[in-house]
């Protein structure tokens, strides 16, 4: 199989935890676990590493940003058409100096933002254009749900792959694709289903949360709400994977997610992550991997 990437970056993206999080994908997937479901889908790491590797008869993915869900459908549906536009608004920006790249950027920003109601081709041409070029390749959005991220520094930015976008069109065909929110993945499972949920982390301190991927927020509250949700969800026998973030880095008595799953497996996995907007303050911290297999 080819082995397929995100063709998006994504706050919290898990490409270079791929290696631990692989370890702990259940016994039998590919095999008695037929089903794959990724309810918080983002960039997709995990699902293009899934489908790069085990054959599978279903696929759901879904997430409640709109314009993320174009996209992938775009891709899925459109990816000729997509590829085209992408080449010509690269075409665009690369032969501009700084400055003018500046200018065009925020010009497409403006674009993309005045498109609020809409979802085509060119819309998500756009947002993987400024995904690609903008500030750290964020995606966040202000109050009234408008695309902010200033532009970011790059000189020959890659704004776009054709074999690897081709390839994930054809891989996405045989998916479920749904912008909805993560407890519309009931009715998919059951007992040959394997979940993960990537949801967006708690924040470990207060200057630290990041959840404006959508101008819907996620505080304890929500991630209460989530722990339900799988409590429900595994009744029906489906495998359950969790990511998210350990309080333990910031403070050890700090149980919120050991007491919100004290009936799962916990485990604690380490990973290179930023931790100061300057770049010059890389550590490693520990994040939550939790199961119920």
């Amino acid at each position: 199989m080819v082995k397929l990437k995100p063709f998006i970056k994504w706050a919290g993206g898990k490409g270079k935890l791929l290696p631990q999080i692989r370890q702990m994908y259940p016994q039998g997937l590919g095999k008695t676990i037929t089903k794959y479901a990724e309810p918080f889908v983002g960039g997709g790491a995990v699902l293009f590493d899934i489908i790069s590797t085990y054959r599978l008869e279903q696929i759901y993915i879904s997430d409640i940003n709109k314009n993320l869900i174009n996209t992938y459908n775009t891709v899925k549906n459109n990816h000729k058409e997509l590829i085209e536009i992408l080449s010509y608004i690269e075409t665009q920006y690369l032969s501009l100096n700084a400055d003018m790249q500046k200018k065009f950027y925020y010009l497409k920003r403006d674009e993309y933002n005045n498109m609020y109601n809409t979802c085509n081709i060119q819309k998500a041409a756009l947002l993987i254009f400024l995904n690609k070029t903008c500030f750290n390749g964020l995606y966040r959005v202000n109050k009234n749900n408008m695309f902010n991220v200033p532009a970011g520094k790059y000189k020959n930015p890659k704004i776009y792959s054709i074999e690897n976008i081709s390839a994930i069109s054809e891989a996405l065909k045989y998916i479920d694709i749904i912008a909805e929110s993560y407890t519309n993945v009931y009715e998919f499972a059951d007992e040959k289903t394997f979940i993960y949920f990537d949801p967006p982390y708690r924040p470990l301190t207060n200057t630290s949360s990041f959840t404006a991927y959508t101008d819907n927020n996620f505080g304890d509250k929500e991630q209460i709400s989530l722990a339900e949700f799988i409590e429900k969800i595994e009744k029906k026998g489906t495998y359950i994977l969790l990511s998210n973030s350990d309080p333990h880095n910031i403070d050890n008595s700090d149980m919120f997610f050991d007491n919100l799953y004290c009936k799962k497996k916990i485990n604690r996995i380490y990973a290179p992550r930023m931790i100061n907007s300057k770049g010059n303050n890389r550590d490693y911290i520990s994040e939550l991997l939790i199961s119920n297999y």
